[in-house]
């Protein structure tokens, strides 16, 4: 969608009013003399707009790719209100009303004639306008529809993502153009593509929290505030994003080869104020997802809509502190900006503090019918983590519950990244191409079973249990290139669409894992220490055709290569018979087979392996707002380097997946509803599953994912409400049994309300906002027959704006319910018992208590 808004602020459109009481009447611009212009230029100041809420496109409209122009005559009073709205110039009754919702929503400060509050008449115009290149839609996708969302954050004057503002010259009218790129095709029901908006209100600590605007996500993290999230997703423990395909701005986010995880997928390089949408694809439908898009795909679009310089300084429970600066020179789109984030805090507990600093930069140019964009990011992290406690330490007084067994746990990452990507056109073909290339490293340090790994070996010195701590550390260099050309194509009287694009990538990654002395927090095992080097080459094609008024068909198919060049630099960690005169003892890597024959202690590895990855989905709408999908694909997930053999082809994992829904869209004069709901089975030849000696997830086999969602939102000019609800069942196909760990029940409700308050102090007028989030888990099943608690949380956020300031008080888990965030079966020894036993128990990480932070924020030198 393009809109424009030609906004009456300008002293030359000063000339086109007459500053008279609420009934006046516009009136035509008469001659006068230049000195006579001159005064009333003086005497005259127009209306000046603080907040607007940009129109709504109608659904119906825009599935029939009908365009119009609305004009508005309103009155602005002495408080800077908007009333007695009329049509001026009609485009009908479904643009007048979108029109006429989003203008009532306006604010401004009031005219002044010889510098008192006076009534002005104005018009306003509004060009709804519709992309010239894309194909168009028989039916509006799935989700919210396209609109220009309300005021980010509850503040006046906010702008819409994609809004381009140019300078506004002295006599000039000002003009705002939204330019913004196609949204995705939808691949049906199971496809989400989010437009965060007000739901900003609801009080996140990180973005990767924002994945929960889609249904059956849950967060969690056992490993501190720097740690990556756990991922669970539709009846997936995808743990820190091995299942699920991450990126951000174009530029992949997962890790390959890292030990704690192959695609590990660390979000917190990511300022929540710098996304402007989300799309999140739950399956394998789209023939651009790639490698480990097994349960899924999120792609971050990054983008501050303010223009000007803004500044947040934060102060919250346990010495918790967030400066954030932010600025968008004036006359540019939202797409360019400049944000820096530190955050430090004590943390709640024990051995819970972090420290962390992010800064992402961004810039978008056009040259005529080109446009480039350059993105630049750098990130530095350092934290500590408590682990987990026995329940039976915790009943008995031996441990609080936020309590910890090892200071030595914790961690640090770093990720430095710069991409830059150009798109063109020629005649009806868009091409586009994006670079990038990554720096990162990453180290954690986990104990999950104390000290009962470290069992003495025959050929050992005499040792007692020496600790279980284990010390993970990755550094990484990636680049990479992706592209696509796309076209439309006319046949049958029908317009369809093409698309074929390409992607590669090449990793080198060292990782290395050892296990650390509790007594001298010296390294005493290599468990592993490998160089690995991979490539990912993928090419795809993609359709979208009409066949018929009703009926859509999209798919495709992927195809992939992945290569592996491994050198294992400690292959040999123990020998069946070794030598009688030279055993290893307490080496880690050894350098001699059976009976003391000598060998290096390396092993090199190659292989590769070509994955097809066919993807189709089919939409069908019967009747106007209603859309029906069903859609099947193929996923993968590449191997951890750390199992690869030479010449052995099974370097990926791969899930089948289909998805059948239903959706509903409409525009109730101004309120956008969405409605969707479905039902999705997947099934994988070789899962993940959580090892508590390894500390995660390690090869396990073939499962099954059954599950329904449905979701709801609401978006209209004073509140955005969200639902969610996803029950699923997750087994293993060789048994049966539930796959530990997996929540079989997740609901989600995000909900924002905001309202201009009847006070305007100084003329400008007062915005109060408050946003809640209510997150419910089941309970989730363990090893051994065993289900975990409930879950409920409740988060929330009130805030005050008088532009340029804002004052915002948030709470995370603000009915300080103490709830166990993470809940494990397995044997442990923290030398908290009387005798060591190998007997299953309970094990849990302590969710956060309540948290509350209070943060001011000022928006200088940005255009009303």
């Amino acid at each position: 969608m393009e809109m424009s808004l030609h906004k009456p602020t300008t002293r030359r459109a000063a000339r086109h009013l007459v500053l008279a009481l609420a009934a006046a009447q516009l009136a035509a611009p008469t001659r006068a003399t230049a000195q006579a212009q001159a005064q009333a230029q003086e005497d005259l100041r127009p209306p000046q707009v603080v907040q607007r809420s940009e129109a709504i496109y109608p659904p119906a409209a825009l599935a029939e790719r009908r365009e119009a122009s609305v004009t508005l005559e309103v009155t602005v009073d002495t408080s800077g209100r908007v009333g007695d709205p009329k049509v001026f110039e009609s485009g009908g009754k479904e643009f007048d009303d979108a029109a006429m919702a989003a203008v009532s929503q306006w604010a401004f400060t009031p005219a002044e004639e010889s510098g008192k509050p006076v009534a002005a008449r104005i018009r306003i115009p509004f060009a709804f306008r519709l992309p010239p290149l894309p194909p168009p839609e028989l039916a509006t996708p799935p989700g919210p529809p396209a609109t220009a969302r309300p005021p980010a954050q509850g503040e006046a004057g906010a702008e819409h993502p994609a809004v381009e503002t140019p300078a506004k010259q002295e006599g000039e009218e000002l003009e705002a153009t939204v330019r913004g790129r196609a949204r995705p095709r939808s691949r049906g029901a199971s496809d989400y593509d989010v437009t965060v908006g007000q739901l900003s209100l609801v009080p996140r600590k990180t973005a990767a929290e924002l994945l929960k605007l889609a249904p059956g996500i849950l967060l969690s993290n056992e490993g501190g505030e720097g740690h990556a999230n756990q991922v669970f997703l539709r009846g997936f423990d995808a743990r820190e994003g091995q299942d699920v395909e991450f990126s951000v701005a174009g530029v992949p986010a997962n890790q390959v080869g890292n030990p704690h995880g192959n695609g590990y997928a660390d979000l917190n390089f990511i300022i929540p104020e710098v996304v402007s949408s989300l799309r999140v694809l739950e399956g394998p439908y789209d023939p651009r997802q790639g490698n480990f898009a097994v349960a899924g795909s999120a792609e971050y679009e990054l983008g501050f809509e303010e223009r000007g310089v803004g500044l947040q300084v934060g102060y919250g429970s346990y010495a918790t502190r967030r400066v954030l600066a932010l600025w968008g020179p004036p006359g540019s789109s939202s797409r360019t900006f400049g944000a820096a984030e530190f955050y430090e805090t004590d943390g709640f507990g024990k051995n819970r503090d972090a420290t962390r600093g992010s800064a992402i930069g961004q810039y978008e140019g056009h040259l005529g019918e080109t446009t480039y964009r350059l993105t630049l990011q750098g990130y530095s992290a350092r934290w500590h983590s408590a682990g987990v406690i026995r329940e039976d330490d915790l009943g008995a007084g031996r441990k609080a519950f936020f309590d910890t067994y090892d200071f030595g746990q914790g961690g640090n990452a770093t990720r430095f990244s710069v991409s830059g990507e150009i798109e063109s056109r020629s005649g009806s073909v868009v091409y586009r191409n994006q670079v990038f290339a990554i720096l990162s490293g990453a180290r954690s340090r986990e104990n999950t079973t104390g000290f009962l790994l470290d069992v003495q070996d025959p050929q050992q010195t005499l040792h007692t249990q020496r600790g279980d701590l284990i010390d993970q550390s990755t550094s990484a260099t990636t680049a990479g290139i992706r592209g696509f050309a796309r076209t439309s194509l006319d046949a049958f009287g029908r317009r369809h669409e093409a698309e074929l694009g390409y992607f590669a990538r090449y990793d080198v990654t060292d990782g290395t894992q050892y296990r650390i002395e509790a007594a001298t927090n010296a390294p005493y095992h290599v468990d592993l220490d490998l160089h690995s080097q991979v490539a990912d080459i993928g090419i795809y094609g993609d359709l979208s055709l009409n066949p018929l008024s009703w009926l859509t068909l999209r798919g495709g198919a992927r195809l992939d290569l992945f290569t592996f060049d491994i050198l294992n630099r400690c292959a040999v960690q123990s020998v069946a018979h070794p030598s009688l005169t030279n055993p290893p003892l307490d080496a880690s890597c050894l350098d001699q087979e059976s009976f003391g024959a000598h060998r290096e202690p390396v092993q090199p590895a190659t292989t590769s392996s070509m994955a097809f990855l066919p993807r189709v989905s089919a939409l069908v709408t019967p009747v106007a707002h209603l859309t029906f999908s069903g859609s099947y694909g193929k996923g993968v997930r590449s191997i951890d380097p750390q199992f690869i053999t030479q010449d052995v082809k099974t370097p990926f994992a791969s899930a089948r997946s289909i998805d059948l829904g239903a959706s509903y869209t409409r525009d109730l004069a101004g309120t956008a509803l969405a409605l969707r709901t479905g039902v999705f089975e997947t099934k994988v030849d070789k899962d993940l599953i959580f090892s508590e000696s390894a500390g995660r997830n390690v090869l396990g086999g073939s499962s099954t994912r059954r599950g329904l969602l449905a979701a709801a939102r609401l978006t209209g000019g004073f509140l955005d409400e969200s639902l969610n609800v996803t029950l699923v069942r997750a087994t293993f196909d060789d048994t049966g049994l539930l796959i530990p760990y997996v929540p079989d029940l997740v609901v989600r409700s995000d909900t924002s309300v905001w309202r201009r308050l009847p006070w305007s102090p100084g003329g400008v007028p007062l915005v109060a906002s408050t946003g809640v989030g209510v997150t419910f888990v089941g309970r989730r099943p363990l090893p051994f027959g065993d289900r975990s608690d409930r879950i409920v949380t409740v988060d929330a956020s009130v805030s005050l704006a008088r532009r340029p300031v804002r004052l915002a008080l948030t709470a995370t888990n603000l009915l300080d319910a103490q709830y166990r965030l993470g809940e494990f079966n397995y044997a442990s020894d923290f030398h908290s018992q009387p005798a060591p036993t190998l007997v299953p128990v309970r094990h849990f990480t302590a969710g956060a208590p309540r948290q509350l932070m209070l943060t001011l924020e000022v928006l200088l030198g940005g255009g009303s």
